[in-house]
């Protein structure tokens, strides 16, 4: 990286494993996290990527060196560090991951002591020591240990099912079709559905860091094998975690992939009916379908730019009653206020179970609108300047400019944001038809395009 280069993205440190993230870049990572947050207890884990084993213990290295002692988790899906750390009184935690980014990527999720990823305003002081080098340096007897803890798998399993009706689910007797990505998913949601009483068919289920069963992104096209298993085992519901297990993805009883405004609306109604006057957290890329549901649930929303750090942050902060974003991240305060993706399905099979209707028909139930996601790569010395040309473009029409630029009209709107770990825009479209979303959709791709041009 050069001088001062952007470190954190959305989510976290993210690279190509040994070109854009190295084992030198990791090891002053680690020394910065604990000269920021240490000195103290640090818990580590990781999920199944390549290079993940060099990475940890490359960040362990440098933590050390600042007097920060480990608590080695192992292999383990992101909401299962988050719910440790605050649990085992860590001063911090880190996730080697790459969450949902191909195989070749690996990096960084940085853990306050909260159990919530650091806020923007800590990233950037953890980017100043990393940039200055002025690390924290332990003296020679003040070096911490390492120890390893298995508990943590379990402690999170018990803490999600505090929050269900485990009797419920029990008496729906579901057959549940799981597709871990061959990441940590495997560790814990196969296990927690068994012990709430349902079948459970495993895809993917081993841990793999080469992803042979699919890209760990859980979207339409990454998902096929799941839906086919679904309906050829005549399973009641499907689902599909990213890398890390901090989302979920579900496919109904048809085959058909419910889509992650969906998936959270269903959480919402649940949620929110039974709370009046209740807050909802969610960024500027969800839907109509959520202020639907939350309009008719009396609650407020509160929009945040796109990331589940400031998603969890605005939670916090405003002591909000339920968060959620469009790609299927739930985050639910009484359990954490982070996404956890096991917990995302334990409450969806409990609205199955205490609904008794199959997933398709609660789906069916919700206004319907049509979604269409598209990327469109922009050259990495540009993607800097594509927000100010947007803003040109698009001057004197209705829009949101809290995180990249969201159009508004009658037709639907359209959501043009820069990604925060890969050079390429996100187009985000929804319309009252397919046919209309289709034309919004080649509209955002032009205005990109254009600004792409005049950048």
């Amino acid at each position: 990286m050069t001088n001062r280069e952007k470190l954190f993205g959305t989510n976290g440190v993210r690279g190509i494993i040994n070109q854009s993230i190295t084992v030198d870049l990791v090891l002053d990572l680690g020394k910065a996290i604990g000269s920021v947050l240490g000195p103290g207890q640090v818990a580590i884990a990781r999920d199944s990527r390549m290079g993940g084993k060099m990475f940890t213990q490359a960040v362990i290295a440098g933590l050390l060196s600042t007097g920060c002692s480990i608590i080695e988790i192992g292999f383990a899906p992101t909401p299962t560090l988050q719910f440790f750390v605050p649990r085992s009184g860590s001063s911090a935690g880190v996730v080697v991951t790459a969450s949902h980014n191909p195989a070749e990527f690996n990096g960084i999720k940085v853990i306050g002591k909260n159990g919530i990823e650091v806020s923007r305003s800590i990233e950037e002081r953890i980017t100043d020591v990393y940039y200055s080098k002025n690390f924290t340096v332990a003296a020679w007897n003040e070096i911490g240990s390492v120890v390893q803890d298995a508990s943590a798998l379990r402690q999170h399993i018990e803490g999600i099912k505090t929050h269900v009706d485990t009797a419920a689910i029990r008496n729906r007797n579901l057959t549940v079709v799981i597709d871990s990505a061959n990441s940590v998913g495997a560790l814990i949601t196969p296990e927690l559905m068994r012990e709430l009483g349902c079948k459970v068919i495993s895809l993917n289920s081993q841990l793999d860091g080469s992803f042979p069963g699919r890209s760990p992104e859980p979207i339409l096209e990454n998902v096929t094998e799941l839906c086919k298993t679904v309906r050829s085992l005549g399973a009641d519901i499907g689902v599909a975690h990213d890398g890390d297990a901090d989302r979920a993805t579900f496919v109904d009883e048809s085959g058909r992939v419910v889509s992650g405004d969906q998936s959270f609306a269903l959480i919402a109604k649940s949620i929110l009916s039974k709370r009046p006057g209740s807050t909802l957290v969610t960024p500027v890329s969800s839907g109509r379908l959520i202020e639907d549901i939350a309009s008719s649930a009396g609650a407020r929303i509160e929009w945040t730019t796109v990331g589940s750090v400031d998603v969890s942050h605005k939670l916090e902060e405003i002591e909000g009653d339920l968060g959620g974003e469009e790609n299927g991240g739930v985050f639910y305060p009484p359990h954490q206020s982070v996404r956890d993706g096991p917990m995302t399905v334990a409450q969806i099979v409990e609205i199955m179970a205490i609904e008794q209707k199959p997933l398709s028909q609660l789906i069916d139930e919700l206004p319907e609108y049509y979604t269409i996601k598209t990327k469109i790569p922009v050259p990495t010395e540009k993607m800097n300047h594509i927000q100010k040309a947007l803003l040109k473009l698009t001057e004197g029409q209705k829009r949101i400019t809290i995180d990249g630029v969201k159009i508004i009209s009658n037709e639907g709107w359209i959501l043009l944001r820069p990604s925060g770990t890969e050079p390429l825009y996100r187009c985000f479209v929804e319309s009252n038809s397919q046919e209309t979303a289709t034309v919004l959709s080649e509209r955002g791709r032009i205005l990109i395009q254009k600004a792409i041009e005049e950048a």
